[in-house]
């Protein structure tokens, strides 16, 4: 037990910085991903939100010792991901939280307590009563500022399937925003979570979805030249589909992409049969980052997105057999909290994702 422990401790020493350069000394690799949390509820009422289903007494009977069970896997996830790269990452957007509270007992799980995330949060007015927010290692990004950026139905360019007098009913996650500097460097996080593809429909929604983001990301390079922008989050949508190809302007190539462009590094990985999440037996890629031209293409000394392991694809689909059903119905699938109603003491339905940043020390 003592050598376990000074095991771990010398293993957060190490993460909290001294890797924070790559093997040759030369260059900077920094990690930015984006996590769906499927559920992160705490066991309290809150009137202000939709979380009867997730109360000791309600349907999935959410007690104290199943929540800390959810806090441990989604630590243990972070916390092997951290051991895979050699570094915990700077930056890792996650949505379907309840609240700020939930956040805080994640980032003080021992898994990843030596991180020190530090927290940006809003509350919401879904109608699930769920959330995005976004951690961050202060040794690596310094917040400058942050904003919720609430959905809307003033574009001139979709036509919505909602009745006009039924838009002030419709409630969903807002989309945050994190302005501040990574290693001194300008940025821009967006984190989302678009509508539900339920009952196959909200396109129009999540391409109006896409369009406030891409629209806002717009203003923030003419307000700050020059500014690195990444965009992440559950779309509910594939890198292909309209929202996020006609929308958010992504693409699937780097030589493709100009100015005004975001290079789309999971369209090609969904195209090459990887997913993060499985419905009816098919894969799917919704847990999409895209980055802009600026940050895909800057010079030596400044950070760009690299290429991650040997296949030459710009971005990961984090996935290990502890992450996966091993047997029965769902067999080869995320192996998730719940399974037809029963805790089944899994990690999420989604599969997390990641980009890596690099910047050569020059």
């Amino acid at each position: 037990m003592f050598m376990k422990k000074i095991t771990s401790l010398i293993f957060i020493l190490i993460l909290s910085g001294i890797l924070a350069f790559g093997q040759d000394g030369k260059s900077k690799n920094y990690v930015v991903g984006f996590y769906n949390l499927e559920n992160l509820f705490d066991t309290y009422d809150d009137p202000a939100k939709n979380d009867e289903e997730f109360l000791p007494d309600g349907k999935n009977k959410w007690t104290e010792a199943k929540y800390q069970k959810k806090l441990h896997n989604m630590a243990a996830v972070i916390r092997s991901m951290a051991e895979t790269n050699g570094r915990f990452h700077s930056v890792l957007g996650v949505s379907e939280i309840e609240n700020r509270l939930v956040l805080e007992d994640l980032v003080s799980q021992p898994e990843i307590a030596g991180a020190n995330y530090q927290i940006v949060h809003y509350d919401s007015p879904d109608v699930r009563g769920v959330d995005v927010g976004l951690i961050y290692r202060p040794d690596h990004f310094t917040l400058i500022d942050s904003e919720s950026i609430p959905f809307d139905f003033d574009s001139d360019d979709i036509e919505f399937a909602l009745a006009e007098e039924d838009r002030d009913a419709f409630k969903t996650r807002d989309i945050l925003m994190a302005h501040g500097l990574l290693d001194g460097e300008e940025f821009a996080f967006y984190v989302a979570h678009l509508p539900s593809r339920i009952g196959g429909k909200g396109w129009d929604l999540r391409s109006r979805g896409a369009e406030i983001i891409y629209s806002h990301a717009e203003e923030m390079a003419e307000k700050y030249p020059g500014i690195k922008i990444v965009v992440m989050g559950d779309m509910n949508d594939n890198p292909t589909d309209v929202s996020m190809t006609e929308f958010m302007h992504g693409k699937e190539n780097p030589e493709d992409v100009g100015e005004g462009d975001f290079f789309s590094p999971f369209m090609s990985m969904l195209k090459a049969g990887y997913g993060s999440l499985a419905y009816q037996g098919v894969w799917n890629i919704y847990d999409i980052i895209l980055v802009n031209e600026t940050l895909l293409n800057a010079p030596d000394g400044g950070f760009r997105i690299r290429p991650v392991g040997k296949k030459g694809f710009y971005g990961v689909v984090y996935k290990k057999p502890f992450m996966i059903t091993q047997r029965g119905q769902y067999k080869g699938t995320p192996f998730r909290t719940f399974s037809n109603g029963a805790f089944i003491g899994g990690y999420s339905d989604h599969l997390p994702t990641y980009i890596v940043l690099e910047k050569s020390n020059n």
